[in-house]
């Protein structure tokens, strides 16, 4: 979901993954209570603005993180909604993944070649960290992501629609040997929770009001998602399934691009791990 993260091996065979399909209504069931969720949230709003007394005014042009009005509201949690059921759909089909890396410590990539010739690529790796601290980290705390991954020149949130949705503004940092060079994404991202599974989903967006910023390219991420699920043995780890979509644009060639996607996954679990470990050993 996390396009720099720039922002899973053939079939699904992980055992919490052994029926997809499963996953895939779970998830769209949980989907489905966060509308009811998410009007009570706007009338709750909107009840305190107009009968408590108090003076409410609209964001300035100059606030980051404008509240966006109800319709708004609804058309974000939409786009994010069918961002994750896209890719969960694309995990739940487990014809023509190929092993792309195998690495010593266990993690795999795999790819696929979707219509328009376009490959994705699935991660899966396991991880010494909780459910709540990787979703803390990935998505609670996105606007923080650059301060352990160099990948990352800045993260920042701005639109915050409910507890689940939030629009985000991401540019890739200027890196030595960075086969893809400066992106940046224009992003919807989507969480949901079933038991001990996290779901983050997440695809491009357009806004009037954030056109493509001069002097980077607006690349597009998704749809794409990751799962973050319990490890049964041990709830202290984390089985980690990362599906990365993404059109870079550019004039790049297409063998230049699959290369770098899957590296840039390894470099991100890379990096993710010693945050992890960092703050272990500050525990």
């Amino acid at each position: 979901m996390l396009p720099a993260v720039v922002k899973l091996c053939c079939g699904i065979s992980y055992p919490h993954l052994r029926s997809m399909a499963g996953l895939q209504r779970t998830a769209v069931a949980v989907i489905g209570q966060e509308i009811t969720q998410l009007q009570r949230w706007g009338q709750v709003q909107h009840h305190m603005r107009t009968h408590a007394g108090l003076k409410y005014s609209e964001p300035k042009p100059e606030d980051i993180k404008p509240v966006p009005s109800k319709e708004d509201q609804l058309f974000y949690v939409q786009q994010g909604q069918e961002a994750m059921r896209k890719a969960l759909s694309m995990l739940e089909d487990k014809q023509g993944w190929k092993v792309e890396i195998t690495e010593s410590n266990g993690d795999v990539i795999c790819s696929k070649v979707m219509s328009g010739d376009r490959k994705v690529f699935r991660l899966e790796a396991v991880l010494e960290a909780s459910v709540d601290e990787l979703y803390d980290l990935l998505f609670v705390r996105v606007e923080e992501m650059h301060q352990w991954n160099p990948s990352i020149q800045h993260i920042n949130v701005l639109k915050h629609v409910g507890p689940d949705t939030i629009v985000t503004h991401e540019i890739s940092a200027e890196t030595a040997g960075n086969l893809i060079g400066q992106r940046d994404f224009l992003s919807v991202r989507h969480s949901c929770r079933q038991k001990s599974r996290v779901y983050l989903g997440g695809a491009a967006i357009q806004l009037e009001s954030f056109p493509p910023q001069a002097g980077f390219v607006r690349a597009e991420d998704g749809p794409t998602c990751i799962i973050i699920q319990a490890m049964e043995e041990d709830t202290r780890k984390s089985h980690f399934t990362w599906l990365l979509n993404m059109d870079v644009k550019g004039w790049l060639p297409k063998s230049v691009v699959n290369q770098a996607l899957p590296r840039a996954q390894l470099d991100f679990t890379r990096h993710l791990r010693r945050r992890l470990t960092a703050s272990a050993t500050l525990g």
